[in-house]
């Protein structure tokens, strides 16, 4: 009977063992489903998106002139 009670255990130590690598591999997943669903909630729609770069570029503009006109008066 020791053969099969050393055999019992090697199988009970290695379904644990799989069973704590497959919890975590489920957790994890678990974790990047929220993320995704948060991604989801927080992303930049494209008219927001245009604004904010609609108001960079206008930025840019600005300062391109401004150093036109610096470079012109020398």
């Amino acid at each position: 009977m020791e053969m099969a009670d050393l055999w019992s255990g090697t199988l009970t130590f290695a379904l644990a063992f799989v069973g704590f690598v497959l919890r975590g591999y489920v957790l994890e997943l678990n974790r990047l489903q929220i993320l995704l669903n948060r991604t989801r909630e927080e992303y930049v729609t494209k008219v927001d998106s245009s604004a904010s770069m609609n108001r960079l570029f206008s930025r840019l503009d600005a300062i391109d002139a401004k150093m036109d006109r610096i470079l012109e008066r020398k």
